[in-house]
């Protein structure tokens, strides 16, 4: 009886023997290996860095907002010149009673408006026979709110007060830069400094301030008595008058829409209120550039390790072309031998992924530690880079898996 059935029963290939076949290929040529999984390495390590930097950076951005700036509005002054002779300053735009009006503003502090008054060519000096310039001081004129929201921090003294700002006393706050530089070290004598060879009495030294850092360079006298000594403020960037309020948390926004009607309400178009940026819009642009921009290099990795890995596995199905013939001859099947050849590729991708992942970690650790920051990796970015590199290297090995299973076995064999 001639039969035309199978001889023998089908063959098949065990996931054991798969996987035992497919880390043998790997192992083979280990260089070539670990050249072949080196792109799968930068590619995902880039990736899971990126992922982790960014949120790191992110989180370092709202912790560090500084709270000061989310509590502070400004509102520029733009004087009306009608009336006023050329050559001359206007009068600001700000209401006699700034303070008060702006102080009845549910959600502010304190409020007052302050100005830089020009003192490269003024004399300023520790008695009035002192000639020279202003010692490298700034002089700041301010109403008693404004100089409550700025918040000094005193090493003596007292701050002004609304006293001294409506009998428009010559009396200064000096910070402590400016105090060691007049040679101003007690109170308790009531030491005074002149400015143009006027006394003004030194009622307090500051060390610190929450706003306008530049005050910590200079000098503080009030606005009343600026106006009646050095006159109108300027209308440059430098000498504009401007206001500064102190809100509570959150209600920096709000506060900045009441403001110009609040203290104009004939004409609030005269007042321009500015708001502290949102710390959460900030750093979501920031988020953003930082994970669009790292991201396009890790792809780039990511496509360079795929085309390593299709291309080495490429040769690899051509350097085993007799052995692939031999396989066949002893009864594998195209899918067993596709199967075999994806198994290799998609090894090779998992083990780029996971030393990619590992060095991703490392990395973000290292920054945080050396930037002194808190590191942030989420579980979604980190835990599935080993299987992204898997599916990288699975996909990679498509084309030559398809090219090993339609060899020709006999062919194969003649070529051995």
């Amino acid at each position: 009886m001639s039969g035309t059935g199978p001889v023998g029963p089908p063959s098949r290939l065990s996931p054991r023997d798969l996987f035992g076949e497919a880390l043998a290929g790997v192992l083979q040529r280990p260089g070539r290996s670990a050249l072949t999984v080196l792109g799968t390495v930068l590619g995902i390590g880039a990736f899971v860095a990126v992922l982790g930097l960014t949120a790191t950076a992110s989180g370092q951005i709202g912790a560090s907002f500084d709270l000061t700036r989310a509590t502070t509005v400004t509102v520029a002054d733009h004087p009306s010149t009608q009336g006023v002779a050329p050559g001359a300053d206007p009068p600001t735009a700000f209401p006699a009673d700034v303070d008060a009006r702006a102080g009845r503003i549910d959600g502010v502090t304190a409020a007052g408006v302050w100005w830089r008054i020009p003192s490269d060519d003024l004399r300023i000096s520790a008695s009035p026979a002192a000639g020279g310039g202003a010692h490298g001081l700034a002089l700041f004129a301010a109403t008693p709110g404004a100089v409550a929201a700025v918040h000094p921090t005193l090493a003596a003294g007292v701050t002004l007060d609304p006293y001294a700002q409506s009998a428009s006393l010559p009396v200064v706050l000096l910070s402590s830069t400016a105090a060691t530089r007049l040679g101003v070290t007690r109170l308790d004598a009531q030491p005074a400094i002149f400015i143009e060879g006027l006394p003004y009495t030194v009622i307090g030294i500051y060390r610190d301030v929450q706003r306008l850092p530049d005050t910590l360079l200079g000098m503080i006298i009030p606005g009343s008595t600026a106006l009646e000594r050095f006159g109108n403020p300027g209308t440059g960037d430098d000498r504009a008058a401007r206001l500064i309020a102190a809100t509570r948390v959150g209600a920096a926004a709000v506060v900045a829409d009441q403001l110009p009607v609040a203290l104009r309400p004939d004409a609030p178009d005269l007042l321009t209120a500015t708001a502290p940026p949102d710390p959460h819009g900030l750093r979501d642009r920031v988020t953003s550039d930082l994970t669009g921009l790292f991201l396009a290099l890790a792809a780039i990795c990511l496509v360079v390790g795929a085309v390593g890995i299709a291309n080495t596995t490429l040769v690899a199905v051509l350097e085993r072309t007799p052995e692939i013939g031999l396989r066949r001859a002893l009864g594998a099947r195209t899918h067993h031998i596709a199967a075999q050849f994806l198994t290799e590729s998609a090894a090779l991708g998992a083990l780029g992924g996971l030393i990619g992942t590992c060095l991703g970690v490392l990395t973000v650790l290292a920054v945080a530690a050396a930037r002194d920051w808190t590191a942030v990796l989420q579980p979604w970015a980190t835990l599935p880079a080993p299987l992204v590199g898997a599916v990288i290297g699975l996909l990679a090995g498509v084309y030559p898996a398809v090219r090993a299973a339609r060899t020709d076995p006999l062919a194969a064999l003649r070529s051995s």
